[in-house]
C-alpha cells in the first residue's frame, strides 16, 4: 500500500548545475566562483552546495589557485565517441554512491517502448537487491518503480499499460483495481517519493522517485528488507535530494 507523504523542496537542481558547467566549459583557463555566481546569477549559498556536488561527481576540477575548469567526467560525456559507454560507467558508479550513502540496494528505471526495464542497479550483501519473482514488466502496479513511470504517463498512456498487462494480486497488500490504482496514480505529487509496503514481495519495502529527463521518463529507487522499514521515508528523502547527479548525467 503507498504510504502518504509529505511533499519535499524541488529535489533536481539540474538547471542550474548545467548553467555552472555551461560557464566554467567558456572559460577554458579557468574561473573563480565569483565569476561563476556573476555569470551564472546562481547565490553564493547555492553555488557552494552545486560546485561540491559538480566536484565530487568529476564534472569540474579546482586548479592550485582555486580556479574552477572542466572535469574528466564532463569531457567523457560530452564526446559523441563512446558517450553511451562513458554515461552507463558514470551512472553505475553514482549508483554505488547512493547505495552506500542511503543504505539500500539502488536501481534506475526506464519507460521503454511502453514496458518498465530496469536498466542499472547497484547491490552489495549488506544491501541486497528485490528477488524479481514476477517479471517487473507485468507488476508495475505492485512496484514503487512500476508507479512512479506510470505517474509521468497521461492517463491514456496508463489505461494503455493497465489494459496490456493484468494487475495480479501478488500479494495481500497489492492493489488490483484499476479504478483505485489510477486515483493513487493522479493524486501523486511529482516532488514526492512513491513509497510502498510489501506489494510486490512480502519482506520488502521499496521507494521511487522521477527522474524524467526530456521525453525520457525514468525513475530513481531503492528497496529494503521490512525489517528497515523504519528507515524507508528518511532514505527515500535522501534519494530524492541526491537524485541531482542521475538527471544532470542524463541531461549532458
Amino acid at each position: 500500500m503507498a504510504l502518504q507523504h509529505k511533499p519535499t523542496a524541488p529535489p533536481h537542481p539540474t538547471e542550474d548545475a548545467l548553467r555552472v558547467l555551461e560557464t566554467v566549459a567558456r572559460h577554458t583557463s579557468g574561473v573563480t566562483d565569483t565569476e561563476i555566481a556573476r555569470e551564472s546569477g546562481i547565490g553564493t549559498e547555492r553555488l557552494t552546495t552545486l560546485l561540491r556536488m559538480l566536484r565530487r561527481e568529476a564534472y569540474v576540477e579546482q586548479t592550485a589557485d582555486g580556479a574552477y575548469v572542466t572535469g574528466e567526467a564532463l569531457a567523457r560525456l560530452g564526446s559523441a565517441q563512446g558517450r553511451e559507454q562513458a554515461l552507463r560507467e558514470k551512472l553505475q558508479r553514482t549508483l554505488e554512491g547512493l547505495r552506500d550513502s542511503v543504505g539500500a540496494a539502488v536501481y534506475i528505471s526506464r519507460y521503454v517502448d511502453g514496458e518498465v526495464s530496469v536498466t542499472q542497479y547497484a547491490d552489495s550483501p549488506a544491501a541486497p537487491r528485490v528477488n524479481e519473482w514476477v517479471d517487473f514488466r507485468v507488476s508495475a502496479h505492485a512496484t514503487a518503480v512500476g508507479k512512479s513511470l506510470l505517474t509521468q504517463l497521461d492517463h491514456a498512456g496508463r489505461r494503455d499499460h493497465l489494459a496490456r498487462h493484468r494487475m495480479a494480486r501478488l500479494t495481500s497488500r497489492t492493489i488490483t483495481s484499476d479504478k483505485l490504482l489510477l486515483s493513487r496514480l493522479e493524486s501523486q505529487p511529482a516532488t514526492v517519493p512513491v513509497l510502498d509496503l510489501q506489494e510486490y514481495a512480502v519482506g520488502t519495502v521499496c521507494a521511487a522517485v522521477p527522474i524524467t529527463a526530456g521525453s525520457a521518463v525514468g525513475c530513481l529507487a531503492l528497496s529494503l528488507p521490512v525489517e528497515h522499514a523504519h528507515r524507508l521515508r528518511r532514505a527515500a528523502d535522501e534519494l530524492n535530494r541526491s537524485a541531482a547527479p542521475v538527471l544532470l548525467s542524463l541531461a549532458i
